[in-house]
């Protein structure tokens, strides 16, 4: 990582314009409902995880695609508002940004997403240079427009930059891109699918044995916190049990916590205790950057913040894993 680095953190993938929907319950099929409210909001996993990591303090690069519809200059305009560099970020003529219709059941805070993307906000990796990436101390990945990201993390590796991946999805190339990655920080699904394996530990530590270069493997389990394997130890940080109203984007704020831990040095531990803290901090709002909370009150949540129960008592070793 260079002193001299213009940004602390680039970021390359999504960004979406979130229709937020507050609904007493989740609709019935062939129904009516009366919602309780609608709101435009910024997300995007990407893009929101770069807004935590200017509002911790952070300077940031955001680069990724927005249509040059409503949609496309609200979200720009909300980057422009936190500070955000956009100086890398494309405007596709005559198309429409990524949208996101959210429907939030009172309730429970869970919420389900309906979205659309045009293919041509496909981020080019032919379009991408490499100063636009090493300028940076931090790389952060989605790995969507996979080609891109890989090449973007190549770059990134070469000039010594650590690079974290929020991935959920398998894509076409995926194999390449995790070779890049330092972090891989997956949703509680992935290492599974990924790896063959229904045992979570096993599917980590299989993941892990693919890309022996990675530091952490780990899964983001929302009410139940993070499982990660770093080293020969697993780690589990259980949730926080805060004021769930709005359960989106808390893998996409996650991921922005850490990548800013990480720039801390911090230990692997307290990094995703922190992470952890600042998820459930933003479910007590509506929106995936609605509840974005402060570093104060993040580590006051750490502090002495009431945990949920813990999925797992006790964990096992990678080696009793491995002989299963």
């Amino acid at each position: 990582m260079s002193a001299g680095a213009t940004f602390d953190v680039v970021g390359l993938g999504l960004n979406a314009t979130d229709v937020a929907i507050e609904v007493p319950r989740f609709p019935a099929f062939n129904s009516k409902l009366e919602i309780a409210g609608a709101s435009w909001q910024g997300g995007g996993q990407v893009a929101t995880a770069l807004t935590v990591c200017q509002r911790l303090g952070l300077r940031t690069k955001y680069i990724g695609s927005v249509g040059d519809d409503p949609l496309g200059a609200f979200q720009l305009e909300t980057l422009r508002r936190e500070g955000m560099d956009l100086s890398d970020t494309r405007v596709v003529s005559g198309c429409g940004n990524q949208a996101a219709y959210i429907l939030i059941d009172q309730a429970s805070g869970e919420r389900t997403i309906l979205w659309k993307r045009d293919p041509r906000l496909a981020i080019p990796a032919e379009e991408l240079r490499a100063e636009m990436i090493t300028g940076a101390r931090l790389l952060h990945l989605d790995g969507h427009d996979t080609a891109a990201a890989t090449q973007a993390a190549r770059w990134a590796r070469q000039a010594g930059l650590p690079v974290t991946l929020d991935v959920d999805n398998i894509y076409p190339g995926l194999e390449a891109l995790l070779e890049e990655t330092d972090y891989i920080i997956s949703s509680e699904e992935f290492p599974g699918r990924y790896a063959g394996k229904e045992d979570l530990f096993a599917a980590l530590l299989e993941t892990r044995r693919r890309h022996p270069r990675a530091r952490l493997v780990a899964a983001t389990l929302g009410v139940d916190g993070v499982l990660g394997l770093e080293g020969e130890r697993f780690l589990y940080l259980p949730a926080y049990d805060v004021r769930t109203r709005d359960t989106t984007g808390a893998g996409d704020v996650f991921h922005g916590a850490f990548c800013y831990a990480l720039l801390q040095g911090w230990a692997m531990e307290r990094a995703l205790d922190y992470s952890n803290a600042m998820a459930g901090l933003n479910c007590e709002a509506v929106g995936a950057r609605g509840g974005i909370g402060t570093r104060e009150q993040a580590e006051e949540l750490t502090a002495g913040g009431r945990r949920r129960a813990r999925r797992w008592t006790s964990l096992p070793s990678p080696t009793e894993v491995a002989s299963r």
